[in-house]
């Protein structure tokens, strides 16, 4: 018990004290999710409007494999990703084994199926009228389109939340693809992980408040958002 509350008194003198480790750490990680986060909501937010007003064959298939990839294991598809990019891979050319860009194409296909899925479920809960009517006044099929997807916006943006904590929380990718390499590819996880096997409890009690703190603040100020939109 002395051990913990002593890890968490150091915790909290290495987070006030603006140790460089921890934000160097911190900042990588932000900018790795973020990067990633981005990416998949470029690429999903096109399937998703695809899937919620489009009419092909196949569309209920595609939209059941997005949500069957939700609970993907993060360990699976870093095995993957880390045979795909290894030397002996298709991929391995690439040059992304071990490397922080390596990390956000890893997190980048994790959280596609987020984006598409929460975005799809958004898309659809807009009143159907508003469609017709876009179209009644004279707009094209785009400027519907567009029409739909802001008044989804809310459930969207909450999609793009979702993406973004399960990129930053998440182990699996990031330690099997980056390597956990000093300067290069650490991130908050694959640091606590590797400190808190090294007994180093101070700092990765550390790391995980600031984690904590991320994601919670993240989604504290979403919600805000939300209220005053509403």
């Amino acid at each position: 018990m002395n051990e913990i509350v002593d890890g968490l008194v150091k915790a909290f003198q290495l987070i006030f004290s603006g140790d460089p480790k921890l934000i160097e750490i911190t900042l990588r990680s932000l900018y790795i999710s973020g990067i990633a986060t981005l990416i998949a909501t470029l690429w999903g937010i096109p399937i998703a409007m695809a899937l919620s007003l489009g009419n092909f064959r196949g569309r209920f298939l595609l939209k059941g494999m997005f949500n069957t990839l939700l609970g993907i294991p993060t360990v699976g598809l870093g095995l993957i990703l880390f045979l795909l990019l290894s030397n002996a891979g298709p991929f391995g050319f690439l040059g992304l084994l071990f490397t922080s860009s390596g990390i956000i194409v890893g997190e980048a296909i994790l959280v596609t199926p987020i984006i598409v899925s929460l975005a799809t479920t958004a898309i659809e809960a807009v009143d159907p009228e508003i469609l017709k009517q876009a179209k009644t006044l004279g707009a094209s099929q785009s400027q519907a389109s567009t029409t739909m997807l802001r008044e989804a916006m809310a459930g969207i943006l909450l999609a793009g939340v979702a993406s973004f904590s399960r990129a930053i929380a998440e182990l699996g990718v990031a330690q099997m693809v980056g390597g956990n390499i000093l300067h290069v590819s650490q991130v908050l996880t694959t640091v606590i992980a590797n400190e808190t096997q090294l007994a180093n409890l101070d700092v990765s009690i550390a790391l995980t408040i600031i984690l904590l703190a991320i994601v919670f603040g993240i989604t504290l100020v979403v919600n805000v958002f939300q209220r005053r939109r509403k």
